[in-house]
């Protein structure tokens, strides 16, 4: 089964319907997404938080998503790819930012780039539009933008800061980008984005009006115990039955149950 592409992608809002994405960071876990209904993965930049252990995006390079997105490549076949671009692999020039972009396409094996920020990078996505490399744009709550926000914390919610993000939006669908992530916004912020723009919108914590959604990957399935943020819906509790699985494990390797001659050569 071929991969869904970026017109496919954008089609799916058109024929009623929702994009659904999520983040992965193996084959293991993507070879389970490839069984699945899910439509697109995203390698992000979130693996500096759920793999790496740091506290925020901004230590990730190119050659950790690039590492990851083989990965990920490797194990499945259908779902779309977009590779996350980095912080500092983008910002310094267009030049350098198109390099980093090529090298996700060409090594990673992703069919596309996501990058964060508004009209600020609108010609860095045109340049990368206009040699053939499709771009995900992503407003709102933007991870790397962490320090300057003061935390992670919902944007867009006066009045000018909303008709900030509605000119970005249109800036970044202008240079060409062929959909948006919409990060920690207002919900009603983010139905007017969807409103006024042909791209599809893919949401995570910006309400049910975007034409798509995603989530973090061990998030949803409750591997991450702690995290509890209010956008987030646990659809299974891994966490605890992985801790179940080990304790039973530990109590049958010390109890001499395990290896038994069913498992034994």
């Amino acid at each position: 089964m071929k991969r869904i592409t970026t017109t496919q992608l954008r089609e799916i809002p058109k024929k009623g319907s929702k994009i659904v994405m999520v983040t992965c960071y193996d084959a293991t876990f993507a070879r389970l997404v490839d069984e699945s209904n899910v439509d697109a993965i995203l390698i992000g930049d979130s693996l500096g938080a759920v793999i790496q252990g740091h506290d925020y995006t901004l230590p990730v390079t190119v050659d950790d998503v690039i590492y990851h997105a083989r990965a990920v490549a490797r194990g499945c076949s259908r779902p779309h790819l977009v590779g996350d671009m980095p912080f500092g692999s983008y910002q310094i020039s267009k030049e350098i930012a198109l390099q980093n972009a090529i090298r996700l396409l060409k090594e990673g094996g992703v069919q596309a780039v996501k990058l964060e920020g508004g009209e600020p990078v609108a010609e860095t996505v045109a340049r990368m539009v206009e040699v053939g490399i499709p771009v995900m744009g992503h407003l709102g709550l933007t991870p790397q933008s962490v320090h300057q926000m003061g935390g992670y914390k919902i944007q867009g919610r006066t009045q000018s800061a909303g008709e900030r993000l509605l000119r970005d939006a249109k800036a970044l669908q202008d240079a060409g980008c062929y959909s948006l992530v919409l990060e920690g916004i207002p919900a009603q912020l983010a139905a007017q984005v969807t409103e006024m723009l042909e791209i599809p919108t893919i949401g995570i914590g910006a309400g049910p009006s975007c034409d798509g959604q995603v989530l973090v990957l061990q998030d949803m399935l409750g591997l991450n115990m702690g995290f509890t943020p209010k956008f987030l819906k646990k659809y299974a509790e891994l966490g605890e039955t992985t801790i179940s699985a080990l304790n039973h494990y530990a109590e049958e390797v010390r109890g001499g149950l395990f290896p038994d001659a069913e498992h034994s050569h």
